[in-house]
C-alpha cells in the first residue's frame, strides 16, 4: 500500500463556522467588490457591505418564517447570484442548504425533499415551483427574485424585519465546524442519490488552506473569476467559498449561449472549467482551421504546444527544459495563434482548474503550450472539492496532482484510492449501510476509483471499480482511458467502451453536432452522397466518416494490450444532454442509463 500526505496549512477554530469566511472579508474591506451582478447586460460590482446586508435580510426572513437552527433548506436553481444569497442566508439562520439540480424530475425532488425534510424550498421561478408543487404540494415555497407577491425573496426580507440582531447572531453563530453544513445528493452516474453530509469543516477548512495551496490563483490584484458550472454541485460552491474568503470577485452565468461574451466582458483571470469544455473549443477550433484550410497550420500550432508543454514537465523533474529551436517555433504560434485560443476565455486567464471528470493529456499539454495552465484535480462530493490537485509549481501532466492541505490519499493492495482528511464528508444521511461500507475501520472513504501513486506523490487514476469490465474470455479492461482518447477526437462527444462479458471490446459514440456540420462541409462528395443527403442518417452511413472516426479507435487501441483492443464501433444518431437524463449536470455519462436505453445498440454490436 502506497500513502501520500500534505500537511494541513491554516488551522480553525472549532467554534467556528463556514459564515466566519464573509464576515472576516467584511471586516478586512467592507467596500470592496466581492460579486459581479450581470444587469442589462452590464456587469455591476456588489460591495462586501451591500452583499452581507442582503445576506442578513434573507437569513431573518427565513427564521421569522419558522426556520431553526439545524432544519433543512432545499434551493432548486440555475447557477445565479441569488443561489449564493441563498446559500450564505441560510448559514446565517443556522440551518442546512440542500441543493437541488435545476433539471430534476419530480421523482427527484420528491425523494430529495422527503429525505432531508425540507422545511422551505427556495425556487428560481414559477416553472421550478411547478415542479416542487407536483413532488411535495405541502411544500413551503419561496421564489428567489425581488417581485411583490408573498412568496418571494422581497417578503422574505420584509417579514424579517420582525427578528432582532441578537437572534439571528444566535443562530448564526450556533453552528460549528462538525455540525452539517450542506447534504448534497449524488447526481449519480448509477443507482438512487445519496445524501451526503458536508460540515462546516470540511467546507471552511477547504477554503481557508486551497488560498495557500493556489496564492498564484487566488491572491493575485485584481483576481476575477466567473461561474458556469452548476451550484447544486460541490465542487463549484467550495470553489465560490475559496473565492468569497480570498476576496475574489465573483460573477455567475448560466446560458450557454452567452457564455463566450460573458468570458470576453467580465475577462476572468482564472476558471473552474470542466473537461466538456476544453474538448468543445479544441474541436471547434480545429474544425474551423480545415474549414479555412489552415489544418497544416492548426496541426503544427498544436505539435509545437504539447512539445512545449512536455518539456516544460520534463524540466520540473530536472531533464532539459525546451530547446533553442522549440522556443523559437512556440514563440512564432504564441504571435498569431494561441491569443485566439486564450481570447476565447477572455484573453486574460493564465490558469485553470479542471475537475469532475478526466480531461485527456493531449489537451492538458496544449493548453498548457498554448498559455491556459490547466491544473486538474480529483475529488468526489464525498470529499467535498477536490482532495487532490496540481498546483502552478508542483504540475505533472496526466496525474491529479498531490493531497490538498490536511489530506492523506492511499491506494490499497487491489489498486483503490482510499481518502481521509478535512474535506471528506461526515457520511450518508439516513444510511448506515452505505456508510458501513464506504469507510475503512481506520476511517477512510473508499472512493470506489483506481489508481497510482507515483514516487513523489502524485496521483493518477486508471479506472473505476465498478467500471472494469472483465471479457470473456477473463481479460479485466479498465474503459476510461479508451474513452478518454476517443473523446480526443474533434468528431467525438462522447464514448461509452462496452465488453462486459462479452467476447470482445467494442464502443459506442456520440459525434459533435457542429464538428459533423464542418466535417461535411469539408468532405463534400467523399462523405458518400451524406453532404446531399439532409440527414444525420447519411452521414452516418458514410464510409469516409467511419474511415475517420477508425483512427480515433486505431489511437486508443495503441494504449492497451491486443485483447484489451476496441474490434468494433457503432455511431449513434443522436447527441446526449443532461434533459435526456444520458448526462450528469456536470456532463458525465451515466453509462447505466445509457447501457439500458441504448440496449439495442450494444447488442448490435455483438450479432
Amino acid at each position: 500500500m502506497r500513502e501520500s500526505s500534505t500537511e494541513l496549512m491554516v488551522d480553525l477554530p472549532a467554534e467556528s463556522n463556514v459564515t466566519d469566511l464573509l464576515i472576516t472579508q467584511h471586516k478586512r474591506a467592507p467596500k470592496a467588490p466581492l460579486y459581479a451582478v450581470k444587469t442589462d447586460g452590464i456587469w455591476k460590482d456588489v460591495s462586501a457591505d451591500s452583499f452581507l446586508e442582503q445576506v442578513r435580510a434573507l437569513a431573518k426572513g427565513l427564521l421569522a418564517r419558522g426556520v431553526q437552527p439545524g432544519d433543512s433548506v432545499a434551493v432548486m436553481s440555475k447557477t445565479r447570484y441569488e443561489w449564493t444569497l441563498a446559500d450564505l442566508a441560510i448559514w446565517f439562520a443556522g440551518a442546512v442548504t440542500v441543493p437541488i439540480y435545476e433539471t430534476s424530475s419530480a421523482h427527484q425532488v420528491s425523494f430529495i425533499l422527503k429525505d432531508s425534510a425540507a422545511v422551505v424550498v427556495l425556487v428560481e421561478n414559477e416553472e421550478k415551483a411547478a415542479v416542487v408543487r407536483q413532488a411535495a404540494p405541502e411544500a413551503q415555497l419561496v421564489l428567489m427574485n425581488y417581485d411583490d407577491g408573498a412568496a418571494s425573496f422581497a417578503s422574505l426580507a420584509s417579514d424579517g424585519q420582525s427578528v432582532s440582531d441578537e437572534v439571528l447572531e444566535s443562530a448564526r453563530s450556533s453552528r460549528v465546524l462538525e455540525d452539517v453544513a450542506s447534504l448534497v445528493y449524488t447526481s449519480g452516474t448509477t443507482g438512487h442519490p445519496k445524501g451526503c453530509e458536508i460540515t462546516h469543516g470540511n467546507f471552511a477548512l477547504f477554503a481557508v488552506n486551497t488560498i495557500e495551496f493556489l496564492p498564484e490563483l487566488l491572491k493575485q490584484e485584481n483576481a476575477r473569476t466567473l461561474m458556469f458550472l452548476p451550484l447544486a454541485h460541490v465542487l463549484a460552491r467550495a470553489v465560490q467559498l475559496v473565492c468569497l474568503g480570498a476576496g475574489v470577485k465573483l460573477g455567475h452565468t448560466s446560458n450557454a449561449a452567452e457564455l463566450l461574451d460573458d468570458l470576453a466582458a467580465y475577462k476572468p483571470t482564472f476558471l473552474l472549467v470542466v473537461p466538456r469544455i476544453f474538448e468543445k473549443i479544441y474541436s471547434t477550433a480545429s474544425q474551423k482551421a480545415e474549414a479555412a484550410g489552415k489544418g497544416r497550420i492548426f496541426r503544427a500550432a498544436d505539435a509545437t504546444a504539447v512539445a512545449y508543454s512536455k518539456a516544460l514537465d520534463a524540466a520540473a523533474r530536472g531533464g532539459n527544459g525546451p530547446s533553442l529551436l522549440l522556443r523559437a517555433r512556440h514563440a512564432l504560434f504564441d504571435r498569431v495563434l494561441y491569443p485566439k485560443l486564450r481570447g476565447v476565455f477572455g484573453g486574460e486567464v493564465v490558469h485553470t482548474v479542471s475537475g469532475a471528470s478526466p480531461l485527456s493529456e493531449h489537451l492538458t499539454h496544449f493548453f498548457r503550450g498554448a498559455g491556459i495552465n490547466v491544473l486538474e484535480g480529483y475529488g468526489l462530493t464525498e470529499s467535498t472539492a477536490p482532495c487532490t490537485a496540481n498546483t502552478v509549481s508542483l504540475t505533472r501532466v496526466g496525474s491529479v496532482g498531490i493531497p490538498m492541505p490536511g489530506t492523506t490519499i492511499r491506494v490499497d493492495d487491489e489498486g483503490e484510492i482510499q481518502v481521509n482528511g478535512v474535506g471528506v464528508f461526515k457520511g450518508y444521511h439516513n444510511n448506515d449501510v452505505a456508510n458501513e461500507e464506504s469507510f475503512t475501520e481506520d476511517g477512510f472513504f473508499r472512493t470506489g476509483d483506481l489508481g497510482s501513486l507515483d514516487e513523489d506523490g502524485f496521483l493518477r487514476i486508471t479506472g473505476r471499480k465498478k467500471d472494469l469490465l472483465v471479457t470473456a474470455g477473463g481479460k479485466n479492461v479498465a474503459p476510461a482511458p479508451l474513452e478518454e482518447k476517443l473523446r480526443e477526437h474533434p468528431l467525438v462527444a462522447h464514448a461509452l467502451v462496452v465488453g462486459d462479458n462479452r467476447p470482445f471490446v467494442a464502443a459506442l459514440v456520440t459525434l459533435d453536432g457542429d464538428a459533423l456540420d464542418n466535417w461535411v462541409n469539408a468532405n463534400g462528395a467523399d462523405a458518400s452522397g451524406a453532404s446531399s443527403a439532409g440527414s444525420s442518417g447519411g452521414v452516418l452511413s458514410s464510409a469516409a466518416l467511419r474511415a475517420e472516426l477508425q483512427t480515433a479507435v486505431d489511437a486508443a487501441n495503441e494504449l492497451v494490450s491486443r485483447a484489451e483492443q476496441i474490434r468494433k464501433f457503432d455511431i449513434l444518431d443522436t447527441e446526449f444532454t443532461v434533459d435526456s437524463g444520458y448526462l450528469t449536470p456536470t456532463l458525465k455519462l451515466k453509462k447505466a442509463a445509457v447501457l439500458t436505453g441504448y440496449r439495442e445498440a450494444v447488442e448490435k454490436l455483438y450479432s
